[in-house]
């Protein structure tokens, strides 16, 4: 059995969008199969924003305390799921600015200036990213770069290997059918943990 965090992203907190029903869908799929599951909605919680490298290389005692328990659970999770909407290229900013403020040095990095080393080793990730374009589009035209930045320079420096990808494109034309493709598809992964 796996402790999964799963990070929902969107950052609309009425909710009920593509990236609510695919988290609903790895959760349902990783509690059927023994996994003990904690979802954090970074849209229902309130934060600052990092303004200086001196409050974020505080480390933990710098943390706003209404992300002490995202914390706590992404340090306690074998297994991060990260879901977002692609906007502008990249995850939603307050998307990044949980990640700025949770992962820190201290908590998920050491504080070893000249070469910080990973404290989350032997954990894995999945990154689920939903898009108005083709998929291949995004792969290829623009190189999955904000991807390649969040598996490499985040969750690759912290640690966090293998961080696997699931990317779903042209989500405003999908049809039920392809959607519970996607479903089906979360169940799957989120019953293997992976």
């Amino acid at each position: 059995m796996k402790k999964i965090a799963i990070i929902q992203g969107h950052p609309d907190p009425e909710g009920g969008h593509l990236c609510h029903a695919l988290a609903d869908d790895y959760g349902d799929g990783a509690r059927a199969a023994g996994h003990s599951v904690t979802i954090i909605d970074v849209a229902h919680i309130d934060f600052p924003l990092l303004r200086s490298q001196q409050n974020w290389e505080a480390g933990r005692s710098a943390t706003p305390p209404g992300l002490l328990a995202a914390q706590d659970s992404c340090i306690a999770a074998d297994h991060l799921v990260l879901i977002y909407p692609l906007w502008c290229g990249t995850m939603p900013a307050l998307l990044k600015g949980f990640i700025e403020q949770v992962f820190r040095p201290g908590v998920v990095v050491s504080q070893d200036k000249s070469f910080p080393k990973g404290l989350m080793k032997g954990k894995s990730a999945r990154i689920i990213v939903t898009m108005g374009m083709p998929v291949l589009a995004y792969r290829l035209y623009f190189r999955a770069h904000s991807l390649k930045n969040l598996q490499r320079n985040i969750l690759g420096m912290v640690g966090i290997k293998p961080a696997r990808s699931s990317l779903f494109g042209m989500v405003d034309n999908a049809n039920d059918k392809k959607r519970k493709q996607w479903f089906d598809s979360m169940r799957t992964l989120g019953g293997k943990a992976i």
